[in-house]
């Protein structure tokens, strides 16, 4: 089968190339860095040609609520509209648990709003709603990280390996369209502060972190709020699993 993975030179878009090389398909990497560009739609025709199903694994630029909703719904837009024009069957959009119970988180909004498009759009389509990931925690803390010091949200998250996200986006789409999935998450809840702790020591990193609310981690998102809802599938990879792969 003739699979496109928008964002495949991402983290959990070349995890996803992988899966589907695996599993005998063939495969086309979208990313801009490969000469396909999203946001204006030069090289989609092309690119898209043949193809059967599109998982789209692709992020947005860290920026404020108008411009991250800006540009992840012309990106989306645009790979619609190509995805019409080619006769693909079935569109695969990753998006996160919890994003229409937080208010005031720009990435979310963004992904709202590719949701929104996907739902409404000409190609039938699958939305899979994944937890964080397990490298989420130290990745956020990165963000803030000066001299040595950290801040990063208390979060309840449950997260996921991003290879095991990757194998349940292959399987998803090599078969039929299925509108909103269930809730893709990790076996266990889990601390984010104490997370990255965990991750930077696996790493040999000395970082302090200092628990902080921020803009982007509100208090809204506290609690069972990121968590996945009743009949979610849960991936085998634990936390622990993951991080001994990261000593």
């Amino acid at each position: 089968m003739r699979i496109a993975v928008a964002g495949a030179t991402g983290n959990i878009g070349a995890l996803t190339v992988a899966a589907l090389e695996r599993g005998g398909h063939d495969v086309v990497r979208v990313s801009r860095s490969l000469g396909v560009d999203l946001t204006t739609g030069d090289g989609l025709d092309d690119a898209l040609a043949g193809v059967e199903a599109v998982v789209d694994a692709t992020n947005g630029p860290v920026t404020d609520r108008a411009g991250t909703v800006a540009y992840l719904g012309t990106t989306t837009r645009n790979l619609l509209a190509a995805e019409e024009r080619a006769g693909v069957r079935h569109h695969v959009l990753l998006s996160i648990v919890g994003i229409d119970r937080v208010e005031g988180n720009a990435h979310y909004a963004g992904k709202r709003e590719q949701e929104r498009l996907v739902a409404a759009g000409p190609v039938p389509w699958t939305i899979v709603p994944a937890t964080q990931f397990h490298d989420f925690a130290a990745m956020v803390a990165s963000w803030t990280e000066r001299d040595g010091v950290a801040t990063i949200a208390p979060l309840l998250v449950q997260p996921i390996a991003p290879a095991d996200v990757a194998g349940i986006l292959a399987e998803i789409a090599v078969g039929e369209p299925q509108g909103r999935y269930a809730d893709v998450a990790g076996p266990e809840p889990q601390d984010l502060v104490d997370m990255a702790r965990r991750s930077n020591e696996a790493r040999g990193r000395a970082v302090k972190l200092v628990p902080t609310w921020s803009a982007l981690f509100g208090p809204a998102m506290a609690g069972n709020v990121l968590l996945p809802g009743e009949g979610a599938r849960i991936a085998p990879t634990t936390f622990d699993e993951w991080l001994a792969e990261q000593r």
